[in-house]
Order: C-alpha cells, then sequence, then structure tokens
C-alpha cells in the first residue's frame, strides 16, 4: 500500500492536536483522524475549564503569554512562583509517590516550556480568577500552584487548537473510528478506520494515537473499575470507549499504570448522562471545601478541607460513587453561599435545594433528618476558633469528630442553608500503555512497537489514586509535542 500520510494522529483533542502541531512543525505531512463527528469535536478536552497546571516563574515572568491584560487588576494580583520542583512534589505528594519518575519529570520540567511553544502555536491563555484566586482587601491571591487557563475554557481551547492546526495545513477529518492498526518493522504503520463511507484505510511512517481511555464505555468501566461505575454519569465526550486502547495492546502494548482508577468529581445530579456541548464543565461543583459533604444518611464521608481543592477534587468524585445510591450533598449556609463558583452553582437546572431550617432542608433533599441533625450539631461543636481565609490553609479546622475537617471549617448555623444534590462524574480513566521519553509506545519487554506513539488520556502510569488540577491537559500537550516530533523524525528516517 502506498503512504498516504507521514503521521497520523488519532484522537482530535488537546493531545492530538498538540502532537499534530509539533509534527507539521517538524516538516511532516499530517492528518488529524477523529471518532466524533465534527459537532462533537475536541474530545475530553472541550468539556474543561481548559485549566494548565504549569510551573512558572509568577509575576511578572507570567505576563509573557497572557492574553488582554488588565494592568489596573495584574498590579493587584499575588501569583507566587511554582517551580517543577514544587510541581513534581504535588504530583508525588497526591499519587502517594506512585507517580512513573519519568513521566514526572518530563511533565514537570517540560510544562512552562510547552506553554510557550503553545503560546507561540497560538493558544491564547488568561488568568483564571474565578476558579483560582479569592479577594483579600484590595489584593487577588492565587492559590493551589494553578493559576493559567485557555481563553474561553474548552471550548476556546478546541477551537484555537483547530485554527492554527488548519492554518498550518493540518488536514482533520472526523466520523473516523480506528478499528484497525497494524505495527510494522518496515517502512510504515497501517491504520483502518471505520466511516459513515464504509472503511478507510491509510498507511503513514508513523502514528500518535491520543483518542482518550475507556471511560465513556459502560462495560469497559465496570470490569475495570467495579460495578458501580456503569451508573456514573460521564463529563465529556460518549466517545472515548476504549477501542484505540484495546487495538494498542492487541499489538503487544505493555499496560501501565491504576486500570482500576480513575479521575472523577462531584458532578451535579442533574447532569445528562454525557457531556452537555453548551455547559460543559458547568455540572462540576467545586466549592465543597466551604461547606460539609454528606450522604443520604445525613454522615460526612471525607474530610472537605484536607487540602486544596486542586489536590482533592479528582478522588473524592470517587468516594461520592461508594456511597447509598451514590449520591450526596454539599451543603452551605449564608455565609458561605456568596463564596460558591457562580459558574458552577448558578449554573441553569442546578439540583439546589433551600430551606430556613436543617430538617427542612433534609426534607427537601431525600435525606435522613435525625441523621444530618446530628451531624451538623456535631459538626458545628467541633469547629475551633480561628481565623477563616480560603485562600490558604488556614488550619481553622472541625477537630475530634471522624472524619475531621482540616481547614476552613465554619459552624453551619446561619439560614436560609443550601444545599446541591451530586453524583460521580467520571472525566478520565487512568490505566493506559506504558510510553518512553518520545512517547514511544513500549512492548511488555520495554521495546518500542516501531511506528507507534502515544498522548494523553491512553497513556498510563502518571496518575494514581489522585491528581493535581490541571495537569491532564498540561500532560496532553507535553507528551503530545514529544509524540509529535518523534513520530515526524521517524518519518524522516524512513523517506
Amino acid at each position: 500500500m502506498a503512504l498516504d500520510i507521514d503521521v497520523i494522529i488519532v484522537g482530535a483533542g488537546n493531545a492530538g492536536m498538540s502532537a499534530a502541531h509539533a509534527a507539521r512543525e517538524s516538516g511532516a505531512r499530517v492528518l488529524v483522524a477523529d471518532a466524533a463527528p465534527i459537532e462533537w469535536a475536541g474530545g475530553n478536552s472541550y468539556f474543561t475549564a481548559g485549566a494548565f497546571r504549569t510551573a512558572h516563574p509568577g509575576l511578572p515572568g507570567v505576563e509573557s503569554i497572557l492574553d488582554g491584560i488588565d494592568r489596573a487588576r495584574l498590579d493587584r494580583t499575588r501569583l507566587e512562583p511554582y517551580t517543577a520542583e514544587q510541581y513534581r512534589a504535588d504530583l508525588s505528594r497526591v499519587t502517594d509517590g506512585r507517580a512513573d519518575p519519568l513521566l514526572a519529570r518530563l511533565l514537570t520540567e517540560e510544562s512552562w516550556p510547552t506553554i510557550e511553544w503553545l503560546r507561540r502555536v497560538g493558544l491564547r491563555f488568561r488568568l483564571m480568577y474565578e476558579r483560582q484566586a479569592y479577594s483579600s482587601g484590595d489584593i487577588e491571591q492565587f492559590w493551589g500552584g494553578l493559576a493559567i487557563g485557555t481563553v474561553d475554557g474548552g471550548k476556546g481551547l478546541v477551537t484555537q487548537h483547530t485554527g492554527a492546526a488548519s492554518g498550518n495545513g493540518v488536514a482533520i477529518v472526523h466520523a473516523h473510528r480506528l478499528v484497525g492498526l497494524e505495527r510494522s518493522d518496515g517502512d510504515g504503520v497501517r491504520l483502518a478506520f471505520e466511516t459513515p463511507h464504509g472503511v478507510k484505510r491509510f498507511a503513514a511512517h508513523a502514528a500518535v494515537l491520543a483518542a482518550g481511555g475507556f471511560e465513556a464505555d459502560r462495560g469497559r468501566r465496570g470490569a475495570h473499575l467495579g460495578d458501580q461505575w456503569r451508573a456514573a454519569k460521564v463529563r465529556g465526550t460518549p466517545y472515548n470507549t476504549g477501542g484505540p486502547l484495546d487495538l494498542l495492546l492487541k499489538i503487544g502494548a505493555a499496560r501501565h499504570g491504576e486500570w482500576n482508577g480513575c479521575h472523577a468529581t462531584q458532578w451535579d445530579r442533574n447532569a445528562p448522562e454525557h457531556g452537555d456541548r453548551v455547559l460543559t464543565n458547568r455540572y462540576t461543583k467545586q466549592s465543597y471545601p466551604l461547606g460539609i459533604v454528606v450522604n443520604l444518611r445525613g454522615g460526612r464521608f471525607i474530610d472537605e478541607g484536607e487540602d486544596f481543592r486542586n489536590f482533592t477534587y479528582a478522588k473524592f468524585g470517587r468516594a461520592v460513587i461508594e456511597q447509598p445510591s451514590s449520591i450526596a450533598f454539599q451543603i452551605f449556609d449564608a455565609k458561605t453561599v456568596p463564596l460558591l463558583r457562580a459558574e458552577e452553582y448558578a449554573a441553569p437546572g442546578a439540583s439546589r435545594f433551600e430551606a430556613r431550617t436543617i430538617g427542612e432542608l433534609a426534607a427537601a433533599c431525600g435525606i435522613d433528618p435525625r441523621g444530618l441533625t446530628t451531624t451538623i450539631e456535631c459538626f458545628n461543636s467541633a469547629v475551633i476558633d480561628r481565623p477563616f481565609n480560603p485562600a490558604l490553609k488556614d488550619g481553622k479546622a472541625a477537630a475530634g469528630i471522624e472524619p475531621p475537617k482540616s481547614n476552613w471549617a465554619q459552624p453551619i448555623d446561619t439560614p436560609p442553608f443550601v444545599a446541591y444534590g451530586v453524583t460521580a462524574g467520571i472525566t478520565f480513566t487512568f490505566g493506559g500503555v506504558r510510553i518512553d521519553q518520545d512517547a514511544a509506545v513500549l512492548d511488555e519487554d520495554g521495546r518500542r512497537i516501531p511506528g507507534i506513539f502515544a498522548a494523553g488520556e491512553l497513556v498510563g502510569g502518571l496518575f494514581y489514586g489522585n491528581y493535581p488540577g490541571g495537569s491532564g491537559l498540561t500532560a496532553g500537550s507535553v507528551f503530545g509535542r514529544r509524540a509529535g516530533r518523534a513520530a515526524a523524525d521517524r518519518e524522516a528516517r524512513l523517506k
């Protein structure tokens, strides 16, 4: 079969498009093929807030990548440097030291150079004040090591990637589902795609698979994560069903990472079964450190103030799915409601309940009234007398109860009381294939599978049990860039 293309990228999300930019910059002819129809373009990336966790020099160094600077606001902004060492320490801490050392080093050390490269490619970045900063007097203080995101969030990220790639000569096709993948020790790789017009076959010098995990497939979720995950809501695209991952395993790719683990958040109970292209990330409910989270029995089951939200939200969704009926409620009072992130808690159709008493709130939610009343009475009695400051770990704890609340504990005693119903929204799965420093896919003996590279959510080994917020998009771009360059280099050597 004649070679139709130099490098073919499977998946048109952030990781795939990063690979496409890098391969095209290296002079390769590039085709991006995505399983979804064009109306679902962008994969899971479209449904994100566009947040990129990256090492950075702090202000004013970050200004170089920002779009549409508001000088007056920037002058009252506090954004301290976040080093690659700090990033790697955060990644190690939240994954209990299990993150693949090579991948962790590359992710953290190359995060800022990759952001600068994406800016040159055509992405537009801003500071995420509404998500990652709290005001203290005239100062806007960023917290938790995450500050930078794309203009217009995930929607903007996809639009900017697509515009830059198309303008640079990258071909993009949709409704092309990968159904065949052949390794070749000769001059290239062969791929087959199911399309509305029948099966199409391509040959290329190299292929980069960046087509996501298996989170949108109910059967695979049940088999790998547990039966309760069959009922989980899917935060993003319905097209990440694990087919390309299975094809990689079929040709000998080594499994890597936590195959029974995933990223999941507290997700509005009223959300649809799959991502909503209009509201996208607004179904998430991530102001829980300001209140308490209870199950239908009225009992707490997490330390809501264990750490900054950036370091706990990806695991607390999994805690929710373990509760009766996989349901929980975030509860706030009149003191904390004004601090809730409006883009999430004021979203249309939010599962919101309000009452003048705790008993009335329990009845409205379907929570056991006695259980909730007892929980809140015990919690209020356990809150220590210390200043409250949501921009730092303030040590304002609810102590002597189980579980404790380590920070940001305030008595829930001022009506009206408000609750939001949540369930688990799965974002992506942690299990995948093993890659090396060039994002080449490795077999069980640690040898490269010729011509096959991978990036994004189908790469395993980086996240275990938990995840530092904003790392998914950054990892997709860091390893997508490496994959694209290496794929183009192979193409050049084979010509």
